[in-house]
């Protein structure tokens, strides 16, 4: 008998805010350690090589990262809340056709990103209008960076199937020691060797390869039901299918965001560096709540999707209301801790004032409206492991993407300044989560029928 049979499932029969718990503080701990590796890329070069260097990392080539990272993770979802559903109904074949075809889209899909991205990057750039005192530098960063794609994306999978059975602790594990050798190797490279920009991105390329290998080894070791066999990697039709209706508006959703980001980027690279340089500070701090949030929305999806395939609603809407209140709650004292302790957190990056200041100015506008954007993440977790995702996906597209690029094409030009900038993010926000509530509650009164419908066309 499989060891899932007959080891109780807290996820589907625990109590649901301590399990919640157990699965989340793994995540985030092991989201925290991501964006310290990320984080100390910018201390490094901010320090050691310059505000160039600094504005390089942080301007538009960490957008079109996040952008590419976030489809990456949203694809990967995909497969997550496929094996989820399998798991919590403790289907061992369909779990083992969605792992070997989940491997099988990432390597695929990574080599096409590789190419697509490694030519367009002087291109997309230009787009971006960055600045040209950086333009060299972001060009070679960003051309490391996708020559290590086929890395980020099996990290990714791997984890997203890990933590869809239960497990967030060894991906937690495995993000600490690729932290470790990425701030190492960023010393290494930076302060000894005098590689500047080129020294970081190596760094990352080495620690991504590490995160890599490590979760492939998990699951080819693995006793339980989700074993990986290299020689069983391809693509099953029905898989695929099922991962890609999840996986792609997913990450076409996590890509709406960072699409306007990327026009937010934009206006800010017309203010000039400092304003570039601060919001790079900024993002950094900002991704720590975001760290937060989306480790909530990431346990929510697991537990809805195993308790959802498992038949268990009642569970599936009080894990959902349960992980709204402990996520806006975290946020709301996460914001205070952040206005508190700004302006020594942004000295660790930069000793330039003006840069401080700036930076500050977009942090008391961003920070009281963080707890807005907490149920578009968790009800989009939620919804998305049902198999919801269509209609968040276009919630979010009109309410965050296609709302803030007009606000950005009509408002900000007739007061184009940093405040009017940053107002596009609350503004959004409240418009897209009240979306979002209207739809879930709708929703939610019709899960045991859908169910039953999908069921019997099965």
């Amino acid at each position: 008998m499989a060891q899932s049979d007959t080891i109780k499932n807290n996820i589907t029969e625990g109590v649901i805010w301590k399990q919640l718990l157990v699965f989340f503080f793994p995540i985030v701990l092991g989201t925290f350690f991501q964006q310290l590796y990320n984080t100390a890329d910018t201390i490094v070069v901010g320090q050691f090589v310059g505000k160039d260097a600094l504005a390089a990392v942080g301007g538009s080539a960490s957008q079109i990262v996040n952008l590419i990272v976030g489809f990456i993770v949203g694809l990967s979802s995909g497969a997550g809340v496929i094996i989820a559903q399998h798991y919590g109904a403790k289907n061992r074949g369909g779990i083992n056709r969605t792992l070997h075809t989940a491997f099988a889209i990432a390597i695929i899909a990574s080599i096409i990103i590789s190419i697509i991205g490694f030519i367009s990057v002087p291109y997309i750039l230009k787009l971006m209008k960055t600045q040209q005192s950086i333009m060299n530098i972001s060009i070679l960063y960003l051309r490391i960076y996708f020559s290590s794609i086929i890395f980020v994306f099996i990290y990714n999978m791997g984890s997203s199937i890990l933590r869809a059975v239960g497990d967030s602790k060894r991906p937690m594990y495995y993000l600490i020691v690729c932290c470790i050798i990425n701030i190492v190797l960023d010393v290494v490279f930076v302060v000894f060797f005098k590689m500047g920009v080129m020294g970081v991105a190596v760094a990352t390329f080495i620690a991504q390869a590490v995160s890599a290998v490590l979760v492939t080894l998990t699951l080819i070791r693995s006793k339980d039901i989700y074993r990986l066999k290299i020689k069983k990697i391809k693509l099953d039709t029905v898989s695929l299918y099922s991962i890609l209706f999840i996986g792609i508006p997913s990450g076409f959703q996590t890509t709406m965001y960072n699409i306007a980001n990327m026009f937010i980027q934009s206006s800010l690279n017309q203010l000039g560096t400092d304003t570039v340089a601060a919001w790079t500070v900024l993002g950094k701090l900002d991704a720590f709540n975001w760290m937060i949030i989306s480790a909530f929305g990431i346990a929510v999806t697991t537990f809805i999707g195993q308790n959802y395939g498992a038949l268990e609603f009642n569970r599936v809407r009080k894990s959902t209301k349960i992980c709204l209140a402990m996520t806006a709650i975290t946020t709301l004292m996460l914001s205070l801790i952040f206005v508190l302790t700004a302006k020594f957190v942004f000295g660790l990056f930069t000793k330039d004032a003006n840069v401080i200041a700036i930076g500050f100015k977009m942090l008391l506008m961003l920070a009281p409206a963080y707890v807005i954007y907490v149920p578009i993440e968790i009800l989009s977790g939620a919804l998305r492991g049902i198999g919801n995702v269509i209609i968040p996906m276009i919630l979010t597209c009109m309410g965050v993407c296609v709302l803030r690029i007009v606000w950005l094409l009509t408002i900000v030009p007739q007061n184009n300044n940093v405040e009017t900038i940053i107002l596009s993010f609350p503004i959004s926000w409240t418009i897209t989560a009240i979306l979002f509530i209207i739809y879930y509650i709708i929703k939610q009164r019709k899960f045991p029928l859908e169910l039953k419908l999908e069921k019997s066309k099965a």
